[in-house]
């Protein structure tokens, strides 16, 4: 009985540490860009290891610093609609967050940004 239990703690933790994320910054002004960041995670019974994908996503994003992030798109995959309570038996999820940050060129002109 203890052979199970040990063998799906180290599955767990393997899979834990197989995580990724990512985040790409696109310039588009000297000011302001766009950006979009992923996140990855294993999900085991409902809990998610390390943490949630999209949690991961946000974060990795956020932790850049830049002014006036606003996220414009959020999506996790996969999805399968109705369907989705299977994945939360076991699966790797994804998510992606897509945004904006700064301020463009006409916004500052205008005096829009407070300084």
């Amino acid at each position: 009985m203890r052979a199970p239990i040990l063998a799906l703690a180290a599955i767990t933790l393997v899979a834990s540490s197989c995580v990724s994320a990512s985040v790409d910054f696109e310039r588009t002004t000297k000011t302001s860009g766009t950006f979009r960041s992923t996140g990855s995670s294993w999900t085991f019974f409902g809990w998610d290891r390390p943490k949630a994908a999209m949690q991961i996503a946000r974060e990795n994003a956020f932790d850049a610093g830049l002014s006036n992030l606003r996220v414009v798109d959020a999506y996790e995959s996969p999805d399968w609609g109705w369907w989705s309570w299977m994945l939360e038996i076991v699966s790797r999820r994804t998510a992606t967050v897509e945004g904006t940050w700064g301020w463009s060129g006409e916004a500052l002109r205008n005096g829009e940004v407070d300084r």
